[in-house]
């Protein structure tokens, strides 16, 4: 009898713990902004449920997720770049989701085919050149950056950059293997200086007259727009923008986005609040987190000073399943 009451108390204590248990939904994220705070904050007001966060990069996120297996906490992974969705994806760390919300919200060519992820920021890969040059004569694509009469004018960072791999990508995805191969080779020969540095690196290159075109996404030039200091501003000043193929297949886009765990504990939770995060007012406070374009709704922030264009929409996972060739072509470039 007794044991029979201690197991009852036992049964009873644990219904107890599991009722009154907080909710919670766990997230790994590669976006370090406070704007991404402020969306958690607000989450858990109008929901309860509260947000646990872990950031790192998303390579090393990747990993962690792997290595944890079906004891991870994690229920959901937010990572910058297709090419990165496509190496977590390829690592089998998500799960896929039906949601009517994100299909509805997240437009197709920026989310997985099977559901595995979903974009939830945009960014375009513009070029940018000297304004003070000007914008050399017929120069309207990507592709015109091989032009022999550009020899010694181009800056750009090294092809290791995830986003010059999903642009190359986008470009095998476009034209082929063979011309693909032919721009890469072009455009190594028109350098002006070995790839170095970053985006914003290359933008200061440009504005300084090292170089006078490169090629750089447009939240760097969100962030130099937005600044107050003035030797950005000066940079500003001196920069023309132009978005590409815009006579054909639209500038290139990539995005930010997630997934949830393949083993997530708190799955549900994590399909709210990834909802949740397509909201009108949560696309605005991500985008504007890291001056990008939203997936749904109008764009706000320094980028909308760049104005309209038209966009690619070539799927998201394309750009991560032409990685590898594009790692291919850049080396027999001689692209750094």
């Amino acid at each position: 009898m007794t044991s029979f009451r201690i197991i009852n108390l036992l049964v009873l204590f644990s219904c107890a713990q599991t009722s009154i248990a907080e909710e919670v939904v766990n997230v790994y994220s590669a976006r370090h902004y406070d704007t991404d705070m402020a969306l958690y904050e607000r989450f858990t007001e109008e929901t309860g449920i509260k947000v646990n966060l872990i950031e790192g990069g998303s390579d090393a996120l990747i990993q962690r997720i792997v290595n944890e297996g079906e004891f991870s906490p994690a229920d959901m992974m937010i990572t910058v770049d297709a090419g990165r969705l496509w190496r977590a994806a390829e690592k089998d760390i998500f799960q896929a989701i039906e949601s009517p919300v994100l299909n509805e919200r997240v437009p197709a060519h920026l989310r997985h085919p099977s559901g595995l992820w979903f974009g939830l920021s945009k960014r375009a890969r513009v070029i940018a050149y000297n304004a003070s040059k000007g914008l050399p004569a017929g120069l309207t694509r990507y592709e015109d950056l091989a032009r022999v009469d550009l020899k010694g004018q181009i800056c750009m960072r090294s092809s290791g950059n995830i986003y010059n791999l999903s642009l190359l990508a986008s470009i095998i995805e476009a034209n082929g293997d063979e011309q693909a191969q032919d721009w890469a080779n072009g455009v190594v020969a028109n350098f002006a200086r070995k790839p170095q540095s970053n985006d914003t690196g290359q933008l200061r290159a440009v504005a300084a007259g090292e170089c006078s075109i490169t090629v750089a996404n447009t939240y760097y030039l969100g962030r130099l727009l937005g600044s107050e200091k003035a030797a950005d501003q000066a940079v500003v000043k001196n920069l023309g923008v132009l978005f590409p193929n815009q006579a054909g297949r639209g500038s290139h886009i990539n995005i930010s986005g997630a997934g949830i765990t393949k083993y997530a504990p708190n799955k549900a939770n994590a399909v709210r609040f990834l909802e949740y995060l397509t909201s009108d007012f949560a696309q605005r406070l991500f985008a504007e987190g890291n001056n990008e374009y939203p997936v749904v709704g109008e764009v706000t922030g320094p980028v909308a000073e760049l104005g309209a264009f038209a966009e690619d929409n070539v799927s998201a996972s394309v750009l991560g399943q032409r990685q590898a060739e594009a790692v291919k072509i850049f080396d027999r470039a001689g692209w750094l």
